[in-house]
């Protein structure tokens, strides 16, 4: 299993990862109130209950950061700045709808 995230909306937080992170659900437990979501080989599951701050981050690796950034600002999710290793690597932080940050990484 990959990183588990608390939500307090599951149901927001499904669609929000399917729809504007472009994650597929896996499996969903509507008893236990939970879901596991796949992108290429990332894996993230979601367990309702009250946001933690977490120490482990998922990262996705995506073509454009700055692309990313903009189409994201556009939907109104909350992005940080992005921040470039010159020849090496961009990165961005992003937060789900109940802060659980996620980072984005492009190589260089």
């Amino acid at each position: 299993m990959g990183i588990w995230y608390r939500v307090r909306d599951l149901e927001a937080a499904r669609a929000f990862y399917r729809e504007t992170l472009g994650f597929e659900e896996a499996y969903v437990d509507e008893e236990d109130r939970w879901a596991r979501l796949v992108r290429g080989s990332a894996e993230v599951a979601l367990a309702e209950g009250e946001p933690q701050e977490e120490e482990t981050i998922l990262t996705l690796d995506v073509e454009d950061v700055k692309a990313e950034a903009d189409r994201l600002r556009e939907a109104g999710v909350q992005v940080g700045t992005v921040l470039e290793i010159p020849g090496t690597i961009r990165l961005l932080d992003v937060f789900d709808l109940d802060g659980n940050r996620l980072q984005l990484s492009q190589d260089i």
